[in-house]
């Protein structure tokens, strides 16, 4: 994929050109950032504290990469954890945050020299698809970007992944996130269509299971498959590459705004779905009942289950997941919620 035309350098330790790139707007989870020492990061979440953006590692300058990007070599970061090592020599990248109550990475807003905008992505290739490599799976993301186009949902739908940033390859996922009902709604249809997106089915369900059970842990393969039918995702009709969409919060929905937390500690918990209206969009937010303590880094942990009401995940790999009723393996921090909002005072792992 290639990323033509002039552009001034933002700084003078890092020459960049993309047409995807732009001067900072509004800052949507899943857009990418990129900092002036050349490392891109992955927004999370629509709460930033004033000094940073939160987001996570996921292009990085490194002679082990698979792709070119500004004429360096870049590699993928695929895990969020990693980040706090891949930015070990940089202290400032790491922030607490009171909205998810604990120090994550993020990058200091002073830092940032390109947005890459999701809505934006989509209708500059609709407007410049020679930015594309020319592959099959370039050519399926502009049959179904010339459809959301069609269809007037540019505004609800965006791209993200490495197509965003102009480091996609023949073998890229497609990645995709629509925004609110009205961005789940047009989704729902683009995966319906079935001249552009193909169920999984068959020999590629397996396909699907080993790429989600790293992230499912203790789930049967039965299990897994139920719950990842329920979100949108497929193959693309060409070239046959995984493309999936995330659905995210609309602008300006409000529900973490409010909402301080403070870690307790890491717990694991067999747990079942109470409710998950709230679960359909990242970050989801589900209630639970836990059931079993299975972990944990606290005394008498049997004290806090009986209070864990809520399941927030940022991971989009739970967004859509789980129902009403389902028994699910939950592992992670557990925080307690305790100002005006619509979580508060439930703690959550």
């Amino acid at each position: 994929m290639s990323a033509p035309g002039p552009s001034t350098p933002p700084s003078s330790r890092l020459s960049t050109t993309s047409p995807l790139g732009r001067a900072l707007p509004t800052v949507r989870d899943r857009d990418y950032l990129l900092d002036r020492s050349g490392v891109i990061f992955k927004v999370i979440g629509d709460v930033h504290p004033n000094s940073h953006w939160l987001g996570y590692v996921k292009y990085y300058p490194d002679e082990r990469g698979d792709r070119t990007l500004f004429g360096k070599t870049y590699r993928q970061n695929t895990v969020v954890s990693k980040a706090f090592g891949i930015l070990a020599d940089r202290p400032e990248c790491y922030v607490y945050s009171p909205a998810i109550g604990c120090v994550i990475t993020g990058v200091p807003r002073e830092e940032v020299v390109l947005h890459y905008s999701c809505r934006h992505a989509l209708t500059a290739l609709h407007k410049a698809p020679d930015q594309l490599d020319g592959s099959p799976v370039s050519n399926d993301l502009l049959a179904i970007i010339d459809w959301i186009t069609a269809q007037g949902a540019t505004d609800a739908i965006g791209v993200t992944g490495s197509f965003l940033v102009g480091v996609a390859g023949p073998r890229s996922d497609v990645d995709l996130v629509c925004y609110g009902p009205r961005g789940y709604e047009a989704a729902e249809a683009l995966f319906a269509e079935r001249s552009l997106i193909h169920p999984y089915e068959g020999e590629s369900l397996t396909r699907l299971y080993l790429r989600r059970a790293r992230y499912m842990a203790g789930s049967s393969f039965d299990m897994l498959l139920r719950q990842e039918a329920r979100k949108l995702q497929g193959l693309t009709a060409g070239a046959g590459a995984h493309i999936n969409c995330e659905p995210l919060r609309a602008d300006g929905d409000r529900t973490f705004h409010d909402v301080v937390a403070r870690e307790v500690g890491q717990i694991s918990v067999l747990a079942r779905i109470t409710d998950h209206r709230q679960g359909l969009v990242t970050p989801a937010v589900y209630g639970i009942e836990v059931e079993t303590v299975t972990a944990s880094t606290i005394d008498e942990p049997e004290v806090f289950a009986r209070r864990i009401t809520r399941l927030r995940g940022y991971l989009g790999a739970y967004t859509g997941a789980f129902r009403e009723g389902d028994t699910v393996y939950l592992s992670g921090r557990l925080v307690h919620t305790g100002a005006p909002g619509a979580l508060a005072g439930s703690p959550s792992s």
